[in-house]
């Protein structure tokens, strides 16, 4: 069993910074990728970012040189430092981990709300 909880995320002003942290607990040793998703009111759920078990990393054009994923591996903890918010990053991000074991199991944080408003 894996469970992933998810902290940060809340109000921030437009340019400002906040980091979202995703810890994974239970059988740690299947993970393999672990990312965010987000999804806005009325809009498709969108990939964020995403790292691999040794660091490679993937993000959508949209965040691309704003936000910076990570992963220490030792703490079992994924982080995504978002900076120079817009408000167009405003979403119920979710992280997501992959088993290696099985290509077609997901498991899902919580989500966490993150509003860019002034």
């Amino acid at each position: 069993q894996v469970q992933l909880v998810e902290s940060g995320g809340g109000l921030v002003q437009p340019g400002g910074s906040l980091r979202l942290s995703c810890a994974v607990s239970g059988s740690i040793h299947s993970i393999n990728v672990m990312g965010w998703y987000r999804q806005a009111p009325g809009m498709q759920r969108e990939l964020v970012a995403a790292v691999g078990t040794a660091g490679s990393t993937n993000y959508a054009q949209s965040v691309q040189d704003r936000f910076t994923i990570s992963r220490d591996n030792a703490k079992n903890t994924a982080y995504l430092q978002m900076n120079t918010l817009k408000p167009e990053d405003t979403a119920v991000y979710k992280c997501y981990a992959t088993d290696w074991r099985d290509r077609d199991t997901i498991y899902w944080g919580q989500g966490t709300q993150v509003t860019v408003s002034s």
